[in-house]
């Protein structure tokens, strides 16, 4: 998760002023209290209701991650991989190898796999399966089993109270903690020497990677996109708000940031632009070279900020829903 590490998470439990409850990061309800891998929530205890956040990372470079962690040893054998009450049949999710793990096999192995969950599994963990038929693949066609769980997970991941970037660290932080108004201890920090990083790889091999990963490396495009209309629209909103500040008499409080950050499809347009004061804070775009040194930088094509598509839509009244 780059920046933020067990210690933090496990400490992060304190009562909000803001929501009037306690809150904490964990796993899902049930599951552990931090997972590396996984989905997080933010835990509406009083009320019983949650905020689902993630966090993506590179495809090309999360792939190698998971590689060299199988590598080691690991495997998911306790995941029960249930979808509409029912766990998968080894027919429908035959296992790579043989034998307790996985462990020393070669990336040619694993990407050679045709059953590796590995492919696709940021799309894949935020898609709802029960759209495709779970893992029996003979249910919908191949071409649109692919464009439904790409489409379920971009909507999911819009409707997500937050999600940040592996890449972005700082603003990946900046972003959390507008949003929940609360402050981090310590500054996010952006790994550069990662095990991903350290992997020797030629062009070809680059390609394979993502073409077993093409419905990820589009998730990620649009999220980066995303991202950054979210990241501009927030930095520009608490300039206009402190500029404000400054013209009214002394002690003002300003008017806060709360959770409902994005603006929703009734704005003018629909769309976030970029002012022109974006990033000139210092904290710009350069930091998304950090931490990528694989799959041609942070995972394929940039749209331009704006164009016609508006994917900040109804983030307001989803949060008013909450």
């Amino acid at each position: 998760m780059g920046g933020w590490h067990r210690r933090d998470l496990h400490s992060c439990h304190r009562w909000s002023p803001v929501f009037g409850f306690h809150w904490g990061v964990g796993g899902y309800p049930g599951g552990p209290a931090v997972r590396l891998h996984g989905s997080f929530v933010l835990d509406r205890r009083n009320l019983r209701k949650f905020y689902y956040i993630t966090l993506l990372r590179d495809p090309v470079s999360r792939y190698l991650s998971e590689w060299r962690h199988v590598q080691r040893g690991a495997t998911w054998k306790t995941s029960l991989h249930m979808c509409d009450g029912r766990t998968p049949t080894p027919e429908e999710l035959p296992t790579c190898y043989d034998g307790s793990d996985w462990s020393g096999c070669t990336l040619q192995q694993f990407m050679d796999c045709p059953y590796n969950l590995a492919n696709n599994r940021q799309v894949r963990m935020l898609a709802d399966l029960s759209l495709v038929g779970c893992y029996n693949m003979s249910t919908v066609p191949e071409k649109k089993r692919a464009q439904l769980l790409l489409d379920s997970a971009k909507k999911n991941l819009r409707d997500m109270a937050f999600f940040g970037l592996t890449e972005y660290q700082r603003k990946t932080q900046f972003l959390f903690e507008r949003t929940f108004r609360l402050r981090f201890i310590h500054p996010f920090m952006q790994y550069n020497s990662t095990r991903a990083a350290g992997v020797d790889l030629d062009n070809t091999t680059i390609q394979r990677i993502e073409e077993l990963n093409e419905l990820d490396m589009d998730l990620y495009d649009y999220a980066r996109d995303l991202f950054q209309q979210r990241y501009q629209f927030t930095r520009q909103r608490e300039r206009r708000q402190q500029r404000l500040k400054t013209r009214l008499q002394p002690g003002h409080r300003g008017l806060g940031l709360g959770v409902g950050l994005w603006p929703s499809r009734g704005r003018p347009g629909g769309q976030l632009l970029p002012g022109p004061d974006a990033d000139r804070d210092g904290d710009g775009d350069e930091e998304g070279a950090g931490g990528v040194s694989v799959g041609g930088g942070a995972g394929g094509r940039t749209e331009e900020v704006g164009g016609n598509r508006p994917p900040t839509e109804d983030y307001i009244n989803q949060i008013n829903r909450w």
